[in-house]
């Protein structure tokens, strides 16, 4: 059986150019990439997996950390990650971290052990400073929907302050003023930014922020249908709700379906992400895009552009969030 070593010398050339042509490197040459696939087929070389590994001493995997391993939003996220990864010929392992310090720790210690090239993670409790120290390891690391500026050029994020300002703005636009907020856990930096957002188009508007006007979530259905009976339970009066994802304002719809309430007449309810049943609710509902599936591929085209040195297209790091109006908000028809 032929060996990569073989190739190399049929070839006359390096073990390392070969290996580039192996893991379909950008940086050879169409004649020095010809000669060295003609010597494969005069040689009857069939590369593997191991051989790729031994030449180019890594591995062809990219580890995936995510806080969940179910929901829409982790769905799309990993689905996007891993088609875009596998289309290039590389593998994923993906572990969850929980939001949670110390599973989020041993889920990225994990990653590297197991030998990743390269590892996307989408981290809500370790701090900054320990993924700065991290980065500077054997693995590179590589963020979505995160912004640590002392690694800037490894992140993909979205910019959630103006996410959370669209949201309220909308709503002020349509004559509410008396605006509730289900808030993610704040410890989470995109459900603290959110809210920040939400205070910024509150201000612009002259409008005080109440803290009786917040209620801490969970990012789940119970987050938000526990939100909204906090609300009618201290009896005070408003018109609409901001939810910092969708998940939350479906369970804010079911609650005020219980309630009898009529959807939005007596309350407009926006949430923020955009999944794929946000269109399937009743009413439909009115939302921020989080484009997670393009933060998705983007982050595995930088991986592949800095690890694998393909060529990619330009890096886009910062996305900038859309308000997509549908039939839970509507102007407010009563003082």
């Amino acid at each position: 059986m032929a060996t990569i070593y073989q190739v190399s010398e049929l070839a006359g050339v390096s073990l390392s150019t070969v290996s580039r042509v192996l893991n379909e490197n950008d940086y050879v040459s169409k004649k020095t990439k010809q000669k060295v696939l003609d010597a494969m087929e005069q040689l009857g070389y069939k590369p593997n997996s191991i051989a790729r590994s031994l030449a180019s001493n890594c591995t062809n995997s990219v580890g995936i950390l995510v806080s969940e391993l179910d929901g829409a939003f982790f769905g799309e996220m990993m689905s996007a990650i891993e088609a875009q990864l596998r289309a290039a010929g590389k593998h994923v392992i993906i572990t969850p971290g929980h939001s949670e310090e110390d599973k989020e720790k041993s889920g990225l210690e994990f990653l590297i052990s197991r030998n990743c090239d390269a590892i996307i993670a989408h981290v809500e409790a370790v701090s900054d400073e320990y993924l700065v120290k991290l980065n500077k390891g054997k693995t590179p690391i590589y963020l979505i929907s995160r912004y640590v500026d002392q690694m800037k050029e490894n992140c993909i994020s979205l910019d959630n302050v103006m996410g959370g300002y669209l949201a309220t703005k909308h709503l002020l636009e349509q004559g509410h003023k008396q605006i509730n907020y289900i808030a993610g856990p704040l410890f989470k930096p995109d459900a603290y930014n959110r809210l920040e957002g939400h205070k910024k188009a509150l201000k612009e508007y002259g409008i005080a922020f109440d803290e009786q006007s917040l209620f801490v979530g969970d990012f789940k259905e119970t987050g938000g249908y526990k939100g909204l009976q906090h609300f009618f339970n201290i009896n005070k009066e408003f018109t609409a709700v901001v939810c910092a994802n969708d998940e939350m304002a479906s369970g804010v719809m079911k609650c005020a379906r219980e309630h009898k309430l009529d959807l939005p007449k007596d309350l407009a309810i926006i949430g923020f992400d955009n999944v794929h049943f946000t269109n399937y609710l009743y009413p439909t509902l009115t939302t921020v895009d989080n484009p997670v599936e393009k933060m998705g591929i983007m982050a595995a085209n930088l991986v592949l552009k800095q690890v694998y040195k393909q060529n990619r297209a330009n890096i886009e790091h910062i996305f900038t969030p859309n308000l997509l109006i549908r039939d839970s908000t509507t102007r407010l028809t009563r003082s």
